[in-house]
């Protein structure tokens, strides 16, 4: 699989001046942003021809591509049909991201739904597996990473996809640190507490993990209950600044990719901000 080496600044999706996935390639080198996340967020509409059209030209730069996978997952479903569907989300999003040339793809796991942590657990591991045995079956070389999330309500703090990726091949965290800092109510943003995150990475699955990190970043809107929507960065109490200074100290590799709502306006802030650290 591809290996970083630089930490990248993505938009998640195509910056707005944009007409095409196509066209956003070109758009995003006159931007001097380091590539994009692929949104099927609403679903996979499967286009090899698109897919091969956009590998071609990112295989021409040295723009890095990512993917984002349906909201409509959810692997603790209590529903046969819905884990049926939410496999074949994931499986679908991994071809398409794979043939497009993206490293890595992420998604939401799933939902407590009123069970414990464990069985929650269990269920979603359980039925991962079989989704990346599909992908491992298809040879896609593609990293599958769980997200960690902004509600309590949902499947994904920071130790739960940490031990899916020690116990799961292929799989490593997506760590949405505004997810994390809505997800606690106004904490885990400060630099002690995004040390003790990469940290925790470090610890538990090696430098590696540090080096082919995924991350998601944004502005972000929340209440005791956690996120509830995205923001502009200067609009947000979100502590990027100490962040991108923790993440540089670390020598994190990888892709950032930015999800505010006026995406390559924050892109570009990021990376500046971090090209001069």
């Amino acid at each position: 699989m591809e290996k970083m080496t630089k930490l990248n600044f993505l938009t998640a999706g195509m910056p707005s001046i944009s007409k095409s996935a196509l066209s956003a390639l070109d758009d995003l080198k006159k931007l001097n942003l380091d590539g994009m996340e692929l949104e099927y967020v609403h679903g996979v509409r499967k286009n090899l021809e698109l897919a091969q059209e956009i590998k071609k030209i990112k295989q021409k730069t040295d723009l890095v591509l990512t993917a984002h996978g349906p909201y409509y997952v959810n692997l603790n479903a209590t529903e046969e049909l819905k884990i049926k569907n939410s496999v074949r989300h994931i499986v679908e999003t991994a071809e398409q991201a794979s043939n497009s040339g993206a490293f890595s793809f992420t998604f939401h796991a799933g939902f407590y739904l009123g069970t414990s942590k464990e069985s929650t657990y269990k269920a979603i591991k359980k039925n991962l597996s079989i989704a990346i045995k599909k992908i491992l079956d298809k040879d896609l070389k593609i990293w599958i990473r769980p997200e960690t999330t902004g509600k309590e309500s949902q499947f994904g703090n920071l130790e739960e996809i940490i031990s899916l990726s020690q116990e799961l091949e292929n799989v490593m965290p997506c760590v949405d640190f505004s997810h994390l800092h809505a997800r606690y109510n106004g904490k885990y943003n400060t630099k002690p507490e995004f040390e003790e995150g990469l940290n925790k990475i470090e610890n538990g699955l090696g430098k590696e993990a540090l080096n082919n990190m995924h991350i998601h970043l944004s502005g972000i809107n929340y209440t005791a209950k956690g996120e509830r929507n995205h923001l502009i960065l200067k609009e947000s109490d979100m502590n990027y600044k100490d962040l991108l200074k923790t993440l540089k100290e670390y020598k994190v590799k990888g892709a950032l990719v930015c999800e505010s709502p006026n995406i390559e306006i924050d892109t570009a802030i990021l990376k500046k901000y971090y090209s001069l650290l």
